[in-house]
């Protein structure tokens, strides 16, 4: 008795999409900045199941402090073009730290969704501004003195007022200084008065480092999730340099783009796609004591790499109800074949549930959705095919020889929304 098979995979990498409108539309006179994190499954590192920032990095980052950066998992970008000019004198001890150079940025998580570009499926991206820095140039005279109150001007700059903290970035000149603080969860304004007054003050080269938290790549489809969020710039807004530094442009809108490439593969091995059933044990105690098999069965095993969900769908030459079936070549009866699944450990149903022996329908019922906790590489599952025992009495008479065949497609299919 020979049954034959054919596997076809259907699996949906990278999918190019058109832009999405965001949560905001950008400014009139608004700098618009790209971040790009994408998914690719690891197969040396099969738990790590997480977006890797692909923006390239811009200030102070890869500037200074680098090994800080990575160290802390944040990334920075240098803002084109914006600058803050003061629009009046900064003097001496002012008791309002807004008539100052003083630094508040969007240090508290904000959330934004992002949408699949050809399915529409939404998920949740946050991100907070992590720190702020650049370069300031001032009037001189008095030039880099005005900041020393009695010491030295540099460690003003170099070492951050609470609640900021300093990132050993300092360099200078007579009249102008890099410089870079971190900005701890929800912290408010940071900044620093002059001894003397200062006629006036610009802050250019403005830079960002900014921490995403990013949805489960393992839940979501194949391709492009693009969405937007815009920070506003100047007095009361998100980025705050106080009352006396005003912005050149009025927000920073970015532009996201999440790609997730999954992986979805399966290897049968070689003549695996050609099935023969038989008995426990073989034919030999029909053969020889005439004793009829209780069924008729093989496993086919195969080899699967998920990281993506799906689900599984049955095609059949032969149709007996709910499931495929074998033909008599002969005289043309049928006999119902039950065709099931078995998938590695970390896929599992939709309900969580492990999947042994998961029968396989023709209206998909019970197989609709298969899930990945962690990215599944080359571990093994199998197919079942099974003639149950009273379709095995049918099947077998005494000096009758026949042959029943059928094709079988079994379709492992990505595209589950």
């Amino acid at each position: 008795m020979k049954l034959s098979f054919s596997l076809k995979v259907m699996t949906v990498l990278s999918l190019a999409g058109g832009l999405l409108t965001g949560l905001y539309a950008p400014s009139a006179n608004a700098v618009v900045q790209e971040i790009r994190a994408e998914f690719v499954p690891d197969p040396t590192n099969p738990m790590l199941n997480k977006f890797k920032n692909t923006t390239p990095e811009t200030g102070v980052c890869p500037q200074w402090i680098a090994a800080v950066c990575k160290r802390m998992g944040i990334f920075s970008l240098q803002v084109p073009g914006l600058r803050f000019n003061s629009s009046k004198p900064i003097l001496a001890n002012h008791a309002d730290p807004r008539q100052g150079a003083i630094f508040s940025v969007p240090s508290s998580w904000r959330s934004l969704e992002v949408v699949h570009s050809r399915t529409g499926e939404r998920e949740t991206v946050q991100m907070r501004v992590a720190g702020i820095g650049g370069t300031w140039n001032m009037a001189r005279p008095p030039g880099v003195s005005a900041w020393s109150h009695g010491g030295y001007w540099f460690y003003q700059w170099r070492n951050a007022p609470a609640p900021c903290t300093g990132a050993a970035v300092g360099a200078a000149g007579t009249a102008f200084s890099p410089f870079f603080w971190l900005v701890p969860e929800g912290a408010g304004a940071c900044g620093r008065v002059p001894s003397v007054d200062i006629p006036w003050f610009n802050f250019y080269s403005v830079s960002y480092v900014y921490e995403l938290r990013t949805p489960n790549p393992l839940g979501m489809s194949s391709g492009e999730y693009k969405g937007s969020l815009t920070y506003t710039t100047g007095p009361g807004m998100d980025f705050d340099m106080g009352d006396v530094l005003i912005p050149n442009d009025d927000a920073i809108t970015l532009n996201f783009t999440l790609d997730v490439m999954h992986a979805l593969k399966v290897d049968v091995p070689p003549g695996g796609n050609r099935i023969e059933l038989v008995p426990q044990g073989g034919w030999q105690a029909w053969l020889n004591q005439g004793r009829k098999p209780v069924r008729l069965f093989r496993d086919q095993t195969f080899n699967i790499s998920a990281s993506s969900r799906f689900k599984m769908q049955l095609e059949c030459q032969f149709i007996a109800g709910n499931t495929c079936a074998l033909r008599d070549t002969g005289s043309a009866d049928l006999v119902p074949l039950n065709t099931s699944v078995t998938l590695p450990y970390g896929l599992t149903d939709g309900t969580g549930q492990p999947v042994d022996r998961r029968p396989l329908r023709l209206d998909g019922s019970g197989t609709e959705l298969f899930q990945p906790g962690l990215y599944v590489d080359r571990k093994p599952g199998a197919l079942h095919f099974e003639v149950a025992k009273e379709h095995v009495e049918q099947m077998l008479r005494e000096g009758v020889a026949k042959t029943y065949t059928g094709n079988v497609t079994v379709i492992w299919d990505s595209e589950v929304i």
